[in-house]
């Protein structure tokens, strides 16, 4: 454990999807840290990820027969996983906290091998409640996610050291969980003065936020804090306001570059936080990743480099319509054949699918579609049968989310049978796998300005599912008018525009579906995708 790496650019994130049986991650945030990593290992850009090990994930989502989201347990497949020698220790309030570092070797495409690192409290040295420190994802008890945070930032930076720091060029923090990372290098400074310990922090630290949402950045009381950081630098006059610590703030403060994560989210952030530089670099995904089989094989065929260059994916341009068509269909049957085995329904490969795959959280609102169930009915009879999908989770300590997952059910119930729509429980990656490459519209309708981007629409995009949306997060950047999907407002635009633009495209003009297709694929997939986010970074953040 002590030999020196060579890796450049250590990745800290509170989640990090790497496969479905390892349950390090919610949703969006861990499945963006993946895919960054992924694409670093195919490029053999040395990085590594830090994370913590969530033995028991966020949770397993069930719904109940009355439509409620009840939660169970999760458990991680350790054996994938490789304990490294050597024990350190952190100090939370008057307690040594022991942990260990598990490892995980990522390789995509044959790239190099990125270990990811993950964090563990669960050993018998420690007292019950730190060993069970890591158990979930997100904990609705502040003292736990603060201890979290203290083991995710400060751990992280004590096992670098262990490693070998010197060799690390920059510390990425995704969001802010990791933000006393720059605490633990400022008290470790050997500088002479605050402002040289100051610069020599910054040097190494980069930041990215993801929320416009206010309740989305931790704050907590600053004698809250001192009760588990006692060495908590309140000195530095900038990272205290109000008694409060804002661990956004605090992120900031520390960090040479800041970026959002779109560019209508960097303008949001920048009023948000008025006192500090924040640029964008608008989100993509792994493209290899999240491409059907079908859909990669006939990239392969049209454009052999696309793997290695994403950018090369504007030639989709000249990919025949008929074998686009096909190579939706099967992965559209596949989405099929998944619905009749979880939910006994039988979906039509001839009619229209559209999905609505996220978060369950009130600015999302997820309920839009199913506002006006008659206007929903109709639409169905009169333009052509219309086929829905929800997935999604809500975090089990908002109730306002938990209630929109019940209201959604409750009003797919009286949709049912007349509109075909089905509710997917437990959504992870493998089912969002199937949901973008197999749907015909990917719908996102979030009250603005609160998407910071969104990347699940991109993943669709690569698949050539074009996207209806408000015009929120990325899609400011990613919508083409009649070539990459529909931009709406409230619900009564949503309607009308699958009445009288979705559904007579999609049943009375076929040619010109597809054509939208190809489209959606040469334009967003060959922008929105992780060869161009990491060139960003390195370009921006990293040098």
């Amino acid at each position: 454990m002590n030999k020196k790496i060579n890796q450049s650019v250590a990745y800290f994130s509170m989640e990090i999807a790497l496969e479905k049986d390892l349950k390090t991650y919610a949703g969006g945030l861990g499945v963006l840290a993946g895919d960054i990593l992924r694409a670093a290992s195919r490029r053999k850009f040395p990085m590594i990820g830090i994370t913590l090990l969530n033995k028991h994930g966020y949770f397993k989502q069930v719904i109940s027969p009355k439509g409620k989201q009840e939660e169970q347990a999760d458990k991680s497949n350790l054996k994938k996983l490789e304990l490294l020698p050597g024990k350190m220790y952190l100090n939370i309030s008057a307690d040594k906290v022991l942990f260990r570092v598990w490892r995980y070797f990522l390789q995509h495409n044959n790239g190099l091998k990125i270990p990811i690192y993950f964090l563990d409290t669960d050993w018998p040295e420690n007292r019950e409640k730190h060993r069970r420190l890591c158990e979930n994802l997100y904990p609705g008890d502040k003292r736990k996610k603060l201890k979290q945070a203290i083991l995710l930032g400060r751990g992280g930076v004590k096992f670098l050291k262990k490693l070998g720091l010197e060799k690390i060029s920059k510390i990425h923090l995704n969001e802010g969980h990791g933000a006393l990372a720059g605490v633990e290098l400022f008290l470790n400074s050997k500088k002479d003065s605050e402002a040289q310990k100051i610069k020599e922090v910054r040097d190494k630290l980069v930041f990215t936020t993801h929320t416009p949402i206010p309740a989305g950045h931790d704050v907590f009381f600053g004698e809250f804090l001192l009760k588990y950081q006692p060495d908590f630098p309140t000195q530095i006059k900038e990272i205290m306001e109000n008694d409060t610590v804002n661990f956004t703030k605090l992120a900031l403060f520390f960090s040479s570059y800041a970026n959002g994560v779109s560019k209508k989210h960097g303008r949001v952030s920048r009023e948000m936080f008025s006192d500090f530089n924040i640029e964008a670099i608008t989100n993509g995904v792994e493209s290899s990743f999240w491409v059907s089989p079908e859909m990669s094989a006939l990239f392969d065929k049209f454009i052999p480099n696309w793997r290695q260059d994403n950018r090369q994916l504007k030639k989709a341009a000249g990919i025949s319509l008929g074998e686009i068509k096909q190579a939706h269909l099967l992965a559209k049957q596949r989405l099929i054949k998944f619905i009749a085995r979880q939910k006994k329904v039988n979906f039509s490969e001839e009619a229209l699918i559209i999905t609505f795959a996220r978060r369950f959280a009130p600015y999302k609102r997820p309920t839009m579609l199913l506002s006006d169930l008659e206007r929903v009915k109709e639409i169905n009879k009169k333009s052509g049968p219309i086929q829905i999908i929800y997935a999604g989770k809500a975090h089990p300590d908002d109730e306002i989310g938990r209630t929109l997952i019940s209201e959604t059910n409750k009003r797919i119930k009286q949709l049912f049978p007349e509109v075909k729509i089905v509710f997917l429980e437990n959504y992870d990656l493998e089912m969002a796998k199937l949901l973008v490459s197999g749907s015909d519209v990917w719908l996102n309708n979030p009250a603005l300005p609160n998407e910071a981007s969104a990347t699940s629409g991109m993943k669709a995009a690569h698949n050539g599912i074009m996207q209806i949306s408000t015009f929120d997060g990325w899609w400011p950047e990613g919508y083409v008018k009649n070539k990459t999907g529909w931009t709406i407002n409230e619900a009564p635009d949503l309607y009308e525009t699958l009445e009288k633009k979705v559904l007579p495209l999609y049943y009375h003009y076929p040619e010109k579906w597809l054509k939208m297709m190809r489209a959606t694929i040469a334009l967003n997939a060959s922008y929105f995708n992780m060869d161009r986010v990491l060139n960003d970074y390195i370009k921006k953040a990293y040098s």
